[in-house]
């Protein structure tokens, strides 16, 4: 008998239901009654990873220690659960067929003929098992993306149904996440969607043990009754998910409800303690009851679809917490950005963060950005092609080069960003940048040191240009230090000014570490500095 419980949350009706949070939410509440737990996404489309993606597309790129390219559902799971995850979290049906193809390249199916059952399905079911084998957890929960009845999604249905079978009903359960949507011109909740849902999961052979059910309004105990007897599910296990104010509030309303009873129960695991999630819920009382505010400036070039900077949106959440202060963001659009509107678009704000990114779009209304809060000393943080804009900027307008620029923007006579030597002969786009956890050095005194209050930290990258070193001593005569490097490349991590309240420009992503129980020191330093110097100005 597997030692490891299997949950597959599985979503219909409608995308964007939040089958990420739920699951996340799910997860912390068995963390938090001593259970150890992992979370992986299945991904129905075909590329290998979300790495080639325009952001429009799919929003954040997430990136784990390992160097893996995923899901931002993955930066949910951590964020919740203060864990790390890996390549194994995430798989697409792109690298289910990538590993299938290569197998019967080297011969390994005998001469067989590969078909979608039984090798798709079996090589999804090594996905869905790999992270149990490894002893680590005590629960794995499996996210299949799309919604039940989607064309792409129906082998991964067809694998969770066999792996079901396999496991047995007491090591794994269904959780089907719907909406009850609500018909303003007759002031009803309809549960019919649902039903046609469920019974397309139950043509695909799998019945639901828990339905999720997403709702504007509170569900009634008639339409629990209703759902109850045409979805072939015990009363207690429809769960109500009303709309939260924030995906933070949602461990606690599904706690509420019950939903990680509801699973052990099925799981015939024992219960008596109620989960930890007092620092949760101290975690939520400072997040809704701040004590000041501060207006903080996210100038990037995604900024209509604000999925394209979710990490940088929740680290944001996560350090005004720690600070007890509300963190007002405004979205700022690099390209329209310029040197007659950056004063008017950026005067009140507190701290202005030049985002990362790709291409020359939206460079030069980064690069104003960045001269505005040098020249008046506003807070600044850059974060991998900001901090590059922000190197760029000081050479144009400090160090006297007026032609300085990234390689990544054409010939340039001073390439004060340059292209990596180690990726001067890379062809292929995917999966070939600089990526995963690197070790970086900070120097003492530094604004980094500072935050950090440790000399060497880990963080995690996502690049292929990098600050030509070339220039170094030219930079730090005027004034612009490197204050982190790695200690195996020598390549510049961190560089900051040192006449300014705080000016840090990182060429990692410190976003992608920021946990609900962990903020990011960086996040929390710059809100700090950025809080005191607006109460230090009104006084």
């Amino acid at each position: 008998m597997s030692k490891t419980k299997y949950i597959f949350v599985t979503g219909g009706v409608t995308s964007s239901l939040g089958k990420g949070i739920v699951a996340a939410s799910l997860g912390k509440l068995l963390q938090a009654r001593g259970l150890s737990v992992t979370i992986q996404k299945f991904d129905p489309y075909i590329n290998i990873d979300p790495g080639t993606l325009n952001p429009y597309e799919h929003g954040e790129c997430y990136v784990t220690n390992d160097g893996a390219e995923t899901d931002l559902d993955l930066g949910h799971y951590e964020r919740f659960l203060s864990i790390e995850t890996s390549q194994s979290n995430n798989v697409t049906t792109g690298r289910i067929y990538y590993n299938v193809i290569q197998k019967e390249r080297k011969g390994e199916f005998l001469g067989k003929t590969v078909q979608v059952i039984p090798h798709i399905t079996d090589e999804i079911k090594n996905n869905i098992y790999k992270l149990g084998e490894t002893g680590k957890y005590d629960v794995v929960i499996t996210e299949i993306g799309g919604c039940v009845g989607d064309i792409e999604s129906l082998p991964f249905i067809e694998a969770v149904r066999q792996a079901k079978f396999e496991l047995g009903s007491s090591n794994s359960i269904s959780i089907h996440l719907t909406l009850i949507p609500y018909l303003k011109a007759s002031g009803e909740l309809k549960t019919k969607p649902t039903q046609h849902s469920v019974k397309e999961l139950l043509e695909a052979g799998i019945q639901p043990d828990i339905l999720v059910c997403r709702s504007e309004y509170p569900i009634t105990q008639e339409i629990r009754k209703k759902l109850a007897l045409f979805c072939n599910v015990p009363i207690n296990s429809v769960i109500e998910a009303l709309d939260a104010p924030t995906i933070y509030d949602v461990p606690i309303l599904m706690r509420k409800e019950k939903l990680d009873e509801r699973v052990l129960t099925k799981f015939k695991m024992p219960y008596k303690k109620e989960p930890k999630i007092e620092k949760w819920k101290e975690f939520l009382g400072r997040l809704k009851n701040p004590t000041d505010s501060v207006n903080i400036g996210l100038v990037g070039k995604y900024v209509e679809l604000q999925d394209a900077y979710k990490s940088i949106a929740e680290s944001f959440i996560h350090a005004g917490a720690a600070n007890e202060c509300k963190v007002n963001l405004k979205w700022i659009h690099a390209e329209e950005l310029d040197g007659d509107n950056v004063q008017k678009e950026l005067s009140g704000l507190d701290g202005i963060l030049v985002a990362p990114g790709f291409g020359e779009r939206g460079i030069e209304g980064k690069i104003y950005a960045v001269q505005y809060a040098r020249e008046n000393k506003v807070p600044f943080f850059g974060i991998c092609l900001g901090m590059q804009c922000a190197v760029i900027e000081f050479a144009r307008n400090v160090i006297g080069k007026k032609k300085a620029n990234s390689a990544e923007m054409g010939k340039t006579s001073y390439p004060v960003i340059d292209l990596m030597e180690s990726q001067k002969n890379i062809k292929d786009m995917g999966g070939t940048m600089r990526l995963g956890a690197y070790v970086c050095e900070l120097k003492k005194g530094s604004k980094a040191y500072s935050a950090y209050g440790s000399k060497k930290i880990m963080e995690r990258h996502r690049h292929r240009y990098e600050f030509n070193n070339k220039y170094l001593e030219d930079y730090e005569n005027a004034g612009m230090i490197a204050t982190g490097i790695n200690p195996d490349t020598n390549l510049v991590e961190i560089m900051e000014i040192k006449d300014h309240p705080w000016f840090v420009g990182t060429q990692y992503h410190p976003e992608l570490k920021s946990t609900v129980m962990d903020p990011h020191p960086l996040f929390v330093k710059f809100i700090k500095t950025s809080l005191d110097l607006k109460k230090s100005q009104e006084i």
